[in-house]
């Protein structure tokens, strides 16, 4: 009878066992991030360094005129900015810029699903936006396995869109990381120390790096509506006069096309100019 007991019992302790490995996962799947949803970038913290000094700078006037006066409000700019694209989205959002009147930065991959829209950085650069760098493969395993690997990446990446950029573009100097300089998934490829080899690196070699202050979080999963897209923004904003927007143009993306144009419309109704990234002062070296 004993025995029977200690089987039935040690059954029973299994059974509860695996209800709770299965209530775990079931837990993990409901609070998980969505399919399409991209670790690397949730886990990005960005870097303010650029826009706080680009801030600094309004507020002590540019060394000519001297400082602001103390009740004049420091200049409002903003800078759209899309990655991952080109796609079929981005030529919708070239339509709208155009039809608007403002610039943008585009942050280019060269990855084999968007060979074929390379072609519309011909386009994006004859008509007067910016053009930079964000990666080739875009695949973080790769991209930060070391410091060589992640140079590879970029110089693979101005081979593949330089047959598309006018003659007279000049040197690609500004790039993005992907997931952001404070990035932390690439510690497991590279070792905790890679971003700040990486943004060492850089500025040694000529780049100029830039995160962002305001998200869209268009690229998080989910398929947010062009509602939510719009709403993230402008929350974003808060007291900010200079504004990053983060956004992106892939095919996945189209809900992004679709709130750009009330983006636009906001940031001009509150007397924001629009720049590109090239105008964003460095931050001083400590």
């Amino acid at each position: 009878m004993g025995s029977v007991r200690t089987k039935k019992g040690l059954f029973l302790a299994i059974w509860l066992v695996c209800a709770g490995a299965a209530m775990l996962l079931l837990a993990f799947r409901v609070h998980a991030p969505a399919a399409g949803c991209r670790a690397e970038d949730l886990a990005s913290i960005p870097d303010d360094a650029l826009m706080a000094a680009a801030m600094q700078n309004e507020q002590q006037g540019d060394g000519e005129n001297g400082p602001a006066a103390p009740d004049e409000e420091p200049p409002r700019r903003v800078f759209l900015t899309f990655d991952d694209g080109p796609s079929k989205t981005t030529e919708t959002v070239l339509d709208i810029l155009k039809e608007e009147g403002v610039p943008a930065t585009f942050f280019v991959i060269a990855a084999e699903n968007n060979q074929q829209y390379l072609p519309l950085l011909a386009r994006t650069a004859a008509e007067g936006h910016q053009i930079a760098l964000h990666s080739c493969t875009h695949e973080y395993r790769e991209i930060y396995r070391s410091p060589a690997a992640y140079w590879a990446d970029i110089k693979a990446l101005k081979a593949q869109i330089a047959p598309y950029l006018p003659a007279d573009a000049g040197e690609l100097c500004w790039l993005r990381f992907p997931g952001g300089s404070t990035n932390t998934v690439s510690h497991k490829y590279g070792g905790s120390g890679i971003m700040k080899s990486l943004k060492a690196q850089a500025k040694e070699k000529g780049y100029h790096y830039v995160d962002w202050n305001v998200c869209a979080e268009d690229a998080v999963g989910g398929h947010p509506s062009a509602s939510e897209i719009y709403h993230n923004v402008v929350d974003g904003v808060g007291d900010k006069t200079t504004c990053v927007v983060l956004m992106h143009d892939t095919r996945a993306t189209k809900t992004t096309a679709e709130a750009l144009p009330d983006i636009i419309h906001w940031f001009k109704e509150h007397g924001f100019t629009f720049c590109t990234v090239s105008e964003l002062e460095e931050p001083e070296t400590p």
